[in-house]
């Protein structure tokens, strides 16, 4: 199993790699411009790229007196890449080449019969169907990379003690090693926020230097950050711990064990509004939930969606109050880390555009210098494949890193 760090040894080539991935297509001449290499040492470089397939030529750019200049990209079906989501709901495995094009998936409902080895034993069985089915090899394969639920350790690539599993087992989990002695490829493991950021990052082509601030908002709030390309870490992984900043010091007390009174996540999280429609469903104020379900505690977040979007106004209302939190907190996080952009991924922004355009026009009233600091938010572009596509992305990163 070759380290994918030795896939491009030299830090000068994979530095031209990595330039060449980030502008999609590009001239010889606009890499000698950018790069401060001479013209003897970029065509040994590009050269030894090219010979090793790592790089394409894909035809002329236009003349500008002299010879059309070489056009170069990134060679796609130089290999392969899988990214694997785990989440307290589903679990999602991707293959994709090395432009992060999706070639195929598999969901698993993360249910009582989801433990750990049963996932990881149908992964092995997964990657070896997808690899049959689009007749590539499994030494074509460069690695897997997984975006997990947290708290974990990602150099030892262990899942520690997520809560809320239906299955048993989560707990001290060292699936990086499991699962490279399954599937003999190289695995690396990063939290789920992260690896969602990282896929957004390079679905959009505008975004190659912004400082940028990732919020998914869910079962749970998540979190990730990223600077010129980089993932920024903490001393400990702290994705989900976003969602116990403050909101009310006096407000209602955690569900998680520990958590704060007051927290984020209480106020904003599907947990949180199905909660509250429940409520609304015993009192008698929700009338279209009461359609939609039997009994309060049948009511899921489906149902909140379709209620809202009926016009139910004891659901609007529910929303309505989330959205203002959920600004709130967005305010305090652009105030401290001033972001260039914010994305905004998960359930609650992907499925409800009113929750969407208060909760960002409740950040931007409350942002200071708000006249002078532009912050721009977009919807993550990625949806429900942002984990697994950023997960697939953490390998290529491995490339150049």
């Amino acid at each position: 199993m070759l380290p994918i760090h030795d896939i491009i040894a030299s830090s000068r080539t994979k530095d031209m790699y990595l330039s060449v991935r980030k502008k999609g297509t590009v001239s010889k001449q606009k890499l000698l411009e950018e790069s401060g290499l001479t013209v003897s040492t970029l065509t040994r470089i590009l050269d030894e790229l090219l010979a090793r397939g790592l790089l394409l030529e894909v035809g002329y750019g236009e003349s500008t007196g002299g010879r059309r200049p070489t056009l170069y990209e990134t060679n796609p079906a130089y290999g392969y890449v899988f990214g694997l989501e785990i989440s307290r709901t589903h679990s999602r495995l991707v293959l994709a080449d090395l432009h992060l094009t999706l070639l195929d998936e598999y969901t698993w409902s993360m249910d009582e019969h989801a433990t750990p080895e049963f996932l990881m034993e149908s992964v092995h069985f997964e990657m070896l169907r997808m690899l049959e089915r689009a007749s590539i090899d499994i030494s074509r394969v460069i690695g897997l990379g997984i975006g997990a639920v947290g708290p974990l350790d990602r150099r030892e690539g262990t899942i520690l003690n997520p809560a809320g599993f239906a299955a048993p087992g989560w707990s001290q989990v060292r699936i990086k090693e499991r699962l490279e002695q399954l599937l003999d490829v190289p695995v690396c493991l990063d939290n789920g926020a992260n690896t969602a950021l990282l896929g957004e990052y390079w679905a959009g082509g505008d975004r190659r230097q912004h400082q940028l601030l990732y919020l998914h908002a869910g079962i749970g709030l998540r979190s990730a950050i990223m600077n010129e390309g980089r993932i920024l870490y903490g001393v400990t992984d702290t994705e989900g711990a976003v969602g116990q900043m403050i909101i009310e010091s006096s407000g209602v007390p955690s569900s998680v064990p520990g958590g704060n009174y007051g927290a984020w996540e209480s106020y904003v999280s599907i947990r949180t509004l199905e909660m509250q429609a429940r409520e609304a469903w015993k009192r008698g104020s929700a009338t279209l939930l009461r359609g939609l379900a039997e009994r309060p505690e049948d009511i899921e977040f489906t149902h909140l969606i379709e209620a809202l979007k009926a016009g139910d106004s004891a659901v609007s209302g529910i929303f309505a109050q989330a959205a203002a939190y959920c600004g709130i907190g967005l305010a305090n996080l652009i105030n401290i880390l001033h972001p260039e952009e914010v994305i905004l991924g998960g359930a609650l922004f992907s499925s409800a555009d009113v929750f969407y355009q208060e909760a960002t026009r409740t950040a931007l009233e409350k942002t200071y210098y708000r006249e002078q600091y532009k912050v721009r938010f977009t919807k993550g572009s990625l949806s429900d494949h942002a984990v697994a596509a950023g997960a697939a992305a953490l390998i290529l990163n491995l490339l150049t890193g």
